[in-house]
C-alpha cells in the first residue's frame, strides 16, 4: 500500500467532524437520553453523528477499517489503515446542556495513532494535527506547556470514580495533596485544553480507544509527552500526558506502568 497521505485524509476527518456538526448541534440543549447494555448514557445526536462521520469517511476511504463507539467495528482496527472515532465524547453533560462536548476523530496505521482531531462544536473550537506536522486549533498553531513544577501547575484529571474502577484511589489522593490547582475538567475538553498548553497536563483513567486515539498522536506533535496504561482487568486503558517535565512525575502515583 502507498504511504497515508495524511494532508488529505486530515481534510477527510474534518469534513466528517462538519457533518457530525450538522448532526449534533439542532439536537443541543434537545435531546432524550438512554442507557445502554454498559449502563453508560447514549442520545440520538451520538448514533446520527456517528452514521454521519463513518458516511463521509467510508466514501473517502472504502478499504479502511473503522471502529466507532455507537456502532462498533468494521474491519480489523489492529492492522493496516483504521479509523477511530467518538461522536459524542461527554455525553453525560451534553445531555445536561453542558456545552463542554466534542466529537473524535483518529486514524491508526497498524494499530498506531497518526492523525487526530478533537472538535468543540459549542464552543466552535477543533484541534487538529497528524504525524510529522504538528497541531492547530481553528488554523492557529499550539503548543503543550513547557510547565516543569507540579506544586505550581494546572493539572486535570478525569472522573474521580474512574480512579477507584482501575484501582488507583491513593494515587488520585496524592494529586489532591501535592497540586494546589487540581481540577476536573474531564473528556477530551481537557485533552484539548492541555494540547494548547492551557492545562499542563491531565491523568485520564479508564478509557476506550475511541477515548484516546486522537490525544495520543496530538500531544507529541504538539511537544507534549503522552504515556498509555493498560488495565486489562478491567479492559480499558489509561493517559498521563502534557508538559514532558511534568508527566514522569504524575505516572510515577500510579500503581501500572505505561508501555
Amino acid at each position: 500500500m502507498a504511504p497515508l497521505d495524511l494532508r488529505a485524509a486530515a481534510r477527510v476527518a474534518e469534513a466528517a467532524a462538519d457533518r457530525a456538526r450538522a448532526e449534533i448541534l439542532p439536537r443541543f440543549r434537545s435531546v432524550a437520553t438512554e442507557t445502554k447494555a454498559d449502563g453508560s448514557p447514549v442520545t440520538e445526536a451520538d448514533r446520527a453523528a456517528e452514521q454521519a462521520i463513518r458516511a463521509v469517511l467510508r466514501e473517502a476511504y472504502p478499504d479502511f477499517a473503522i471502529l466507532g463507539e455507537e456502532f462498533g467495528e468494521e474491519g480489523s482496527v489492529a492492522s493496516g489503515p483504521a479509523w477511530v472515532i467518538d461522536p459524542i465524547d461527554g455525553t453525560i453533560g451534553f445531555s445536561r446542556g453542558i456545552p463542554l462536548a466534542s466529537t473524535l476523530i483518529a486514524l491508526l496505521e497498524d494499530g498506531e495513532p497518526v492523525l487526530g482531531l478533537i472538535d468543540l462544536p459549542m464552543l466552535s473550537e477543533r484541534t487538529i494535527g497528524w504525524r510529522g506536522a504538528g497541531v492547530r486549533r481553528n488554523g492557529e498553531p499550539v503548543r503543550c506547556s513547557e510547565a516543569t513544577d507540579l506544586s505550581r501547575s494546572l493539572v486535570a484529571h478525569g472522573d474521580v470514580f474512574c480512579f477507584d474502577w482501575c484501582k488507583e484511589r491513593p494515587a488520585f489522593d496524592r494529586m489532591a495533596q501535592r497540586i494546589g490547582m487540581l481540577r476536573g475538567y474531564t473528556d477530551a475538553f481537557g485533552h484539548a485544553q492541555v494540547v494548547s498548553g492551557g492545562v499542563d497536563a491531565m491523568v485520564d483513567l479508564h478509557l476506550n480507544p475511541w477515548d484516546a486515539a486522537a490525544t495520543q498522536i496530538l500531544v507529541p506533535e504538539a511537544g507534549g509527552r503522552c504515556l498509555t496504561f493498560d488495565y486489562p482487568e478491567q479492559d480499558k486503558l489509561g493517559v498521563v500526558f502534557g508538559s514532558a517535565g511534568l508527566v514522569d512525575e504524575l505516572a510515577s502515583f500510579l500503581t501500572a506502568k505505561p508501555r
